[in-house]
């Protein structure tokens, strides 16, 4: 496994798969290469379990947020509120995961719109980036990413396991987003997404697992974790003809811009 300095950009580490062997997981990653890594809330119970995962550990940073698929757990009024407290804690660094979802269609597009729409407003309030899930929603995403770009400047934030097509990513870049790849990258058939990797500019590039899902091809059907995206780091550099360190020194650099992965101002002390 290399060595290289790596940041995975997403990872849920609070899920249930983890418990037990949380300290090896991350042993692990630390081992592969990892510098720093994105934890993931997907509502406001996750998120305060991200939170409490992270205060234990420097090298992980945490974003909260309500995902798409889970809006129908706790009606938005109530859950809002704790995402809202919990966003303006100096130590999160964006929020998310948010974005919309046409896959599974038990949540009513309108509800996760709505959803998205507050993310997106308290993100540009609070100058972080936001964490945006897209699947089978790229007709819906975009306008409203677009549009919101026009009005009021590039939206701070990420496409997360992007999996789109060539026409997406340039309309994703173009409203000031970065992209991000995961083990999907690394599957034999994938070779259009790929070719759209090799496109993207490299201040727009960033890398994660998705942690436990989306595992790279060596380890697929098993469940994912933090240390495998130096495999996910190897398959990008791979195809866009570059070093794998390379590869690595630019996608943490990126990340570590978007996500202002370091301390932060106490901002009760005075300037």
């Amino acid at each position: 496994m290399s060595r290289a300095p790596l940041i995975d950009t997403h990872a849920h580490l609070t899920d249930t798969r983890f418990v037990g062997d949380i300290d090896s997981v991350l042993e692990r990653a630390q081992q592969a290469g990892l510098v720093s890594a994105l934890i993931v809330g997907t509502s406001a119970a996750t998120s305060r379990s991200v939170l409490e995962l992270c205060s234990l550990h420097a090298w992980l940073f945490p974003a909260v947020g309500l995902h798409p698929c889970h809006l129908l757990d706790e009606p938005i009024e109530l859950a809002w509120p704790a995402i809202e407290q919990m966003a303006r804690l100096p130590e999160v660094r964006a929020l998310g995961e948010t974005g919309l979802d046409n896959y599974w269609k038990e949540v009513p597009l309108p509800l996760q719109k709505e959803s998205l729409i507050r993310h997106l407003d308290l993100a540009r309030e609070l100058d972080k980036p936001v964490v945006l899930h897209c699947r089978e929603a790229a007709d819906d995403l975009l306008p409203l990413l677009e549009d919101r770009a026009l009005r009021l400047g590039p939206v701070r934030g990420v496409l997360h396991s992007f999996a789109g097509t060539a026409e997406e990513a340039r309309r994703g870049l173009a409203a000031g987003l970065h992209l991000s790849f995961s083990g999907m990258i690394t599957y034999p058939k994938n070779e259009a997404l790929r070719a759209v990797a090799a496109t993207v500019p490299a201040d727009r590039l960033l890398i994660e697992t998705d942690a436990p899902y989306l595992s790279p091809q060596a380890w697929r059907s098993k469940r994912n974790e933090p240390a495998y995206v130096a495999a996910t780091c190897e398959a990008l550099a791979r195809c866009r003809g570059q070093s794998l360190a390379e590869v690595a020194q630019q996608t943490t650099a990126n990340a570590l811009a978007l996500f202002r992965m370091g301390p932060q101002p106490d901002p009760d002390l005075p300037k």
